[in-house]
């Protein structure tokens, strides 16, 4: 079997190799969801680069006297010579002359000094920055890495902050794109649609998952081995790791509201209110407030508005905005929670029922950002100017892919259904739904307009019945041919 690789972040690991070269004194900043690959990306170019002077300590969540002996223990690993810190203010000192030495300093998981006890360290490290600033010979650098983005914030971008303006250099790392994960999946797994889709729905483009499932040996596992072996086995790699991530942050606070809203994609304000109020009538009036909270401090949920709204108008749906999230408390979380109640094969069951009824709402997302890639690329014959998630008014239209050629005139509106036999018996409804649109706004009248049937896969008689009724076919085969040259694509 292949060992694994590093895949994608060509142009996060281009602008690192940039900071790297440029030999003088950095201060660089990292950030991106837990499990996104930072501390890789780090380790991979470091490595690459051979360079000897490099110092890397874990920060973890402790007090003062554990972060401190923590980092002596990661200095005497890296052969770090000379005075050892026996405080937060030694540490940040040392952690200066280190850096002016021409050491490369990176510290993991540094949203932790924004906790009450260890924040007076961001002080004494300010003194280091500037002075190694003002300091022409510096020629080292300094590396913050960090999963909570509010956390981060807090300590590098508000005003009051010690560190605030320090920065010379910021890389947020979101997730792989589809041709970084069909690069792995070529070299480790099954490249099939449905492989894709039920990978990148619980998944997405998160690349330890990925490593997770290859090193407990089902990647190309059916997806009930899967789920079993990555969820529900005692030594599960991720079976706690939403808990890790932010919930047990939250102490059941969002609960209610993070539940509905993974299990119904799409709801409204209204919706959630109703459901508050028919099953916790005490935080019915904070319902808002805790939108509002999930939204812009966690940046958890997304409020997508209907199309070409402006943006701070009321009317909006709302959704998880990480796949993983959504997956775990839509389908996941409960099963898992009942491990000890019920037979594992019925609750494995339920588990993948579930993620095979989200996967309809995931495949909407994916051929977006397929939409997206291609024309980034310049693959396809449509170029985007520009897409929209989606449109939906209420007279219940929905319309799953809305893509702008502007420079051609060319509109093109879809339907994506998981199921190819409901996406052809769906269609005569579906041309309903373009034409409100088509109503709804006269702006596009004297353009080209194209309606596209999508689904994971089409057989050759699905096809002709989509042409048949006036509809562009394409499959996630279609989608992603060119994404991945070797092969062109995925795997039928």
């Amino acid at each position: 079997m292949a060992e694994w690789g590093f895949y994608g972040r060509r142009e996060e690991r281009t602008q690192l190799a940039a900071v790297l070269e440029r030999r003088r004194w950095f201060f660089l900043q990292i950030s991106g969801r837990r499990r996104i690959g930072k501390t890789r990306l780090v380790q991979e170019l470091l490595q690459r680069k051979q360079l000897e002077k490099v110092l890397y300590i874990q920060i973890p969540d402790s007090d003062p006297a554990g972060v401190v002996s923590t980092a002596r223990d990661f200095m005497e690993n890296f052969g770090v010579s000379g005075p050892l810190p026996h405080d937060l203010r030694s540490l940040a000192v040392r952690i200066g002359e280190l850096c002016e030495q021409g050491w490369i300093v990176a510290l993991d998981e540094f949203q932790y000094f924004h906790h009450k006890p260890l924040y007076p360290f961001t002080s004494e490290l300010q003194s280091e920055v500037d002075r190694l600033a003002a300091t022409p010979q510096a020629r080292g650098g300094l590396i913050v890495l960090g999963s909570l983005h509010t956390e981060m914030q807090a300590l590098l971008e508000d005003r009051s902050a010690p560190l605030y303006q320090r920065l010379t250099d910021n890389i947020s790392l979101g997730h792989l794109d589809i041709a970084s994960l069909l690069e792995l999946l070529d070299a480790h797994g099954e490249t099939s649609p449905e492989r894709l889709l039920f990978l990148w729905n619980l998944f997405e483009g998160v690349p330890k998952f990925y490593r997770d499932c290859f090193e407990q040996g089902v990647i190309n596992a059916d997806r009930k081995t899967l789920l079993e072996r990555m969820f529900f086995s005692s030594s599960s790699p991720l079976r706690t790791e939403a808990d890790n991530w932010f919930l047990r942050e939250f102490r059941g606070r969002y609960d209610l509201i993070l539940k509905y809203i993974a299990r119904h994609p799409g709801c409204t304000h209204a919706d959630l209110q109703a459901h508050a109020d028919s099953v916790a009538p005490e935080i019915g009036s904070q319902v808002g407030g805790y939108l509002k909270t999930l939204e812009e401090k966690y940046e958890m949920v997304q409020k997508r508005l209907p199309v070409f709204a402006k943006p701070k108008a009321r009317k909006g749906r709302y959704t998880i905005c990480d796949n993983f999230l959504r997956s775990w408390l839509d389908a996941l979380a409960v099963p898992t929670a009942a491990i000890n109640f019920r037979p594992l094969n019925t609750l494995v069951e339920q588990a993948d029922q579930r993620l095979m009824t989200a996967e309809g709402y995931g495949l909407e997302r994916l051929v977006g950002q397929l939409y997206e890639e291609r024309s980034r690329l310049g693959i396809g014959d449509f170029p985007l100017t520009s897409r929209i998630e989606g449109w939906w008014d209420s007279s219940d239209t929905e319309i799953d892919l809305i893509a702008l050629d502007e420079t051609s005139q060319r509109l093109r509106l879809g339907s994506c259904k998981r199921s190819e036999a409901a996406l052809v018996q769906d269609l005569s409804r579906f041309d309903g739904h373009v034409s409100r649109f088509q109503k709804a706004f006269p702006r596009f009248e004297n353009w080209e307009v194209e309606k596209v049937a999508i689904a994971p896969s089409l057989t050759s008689e699905a096809r002709r019945a989509i042409e048949a009724k006036g509809y562009i076919p394409q499959s996630l085969e279609d989608l992603t041919a060119g994404l991945l040259p070797a092969e062109g694509g995925l795997s039928p």
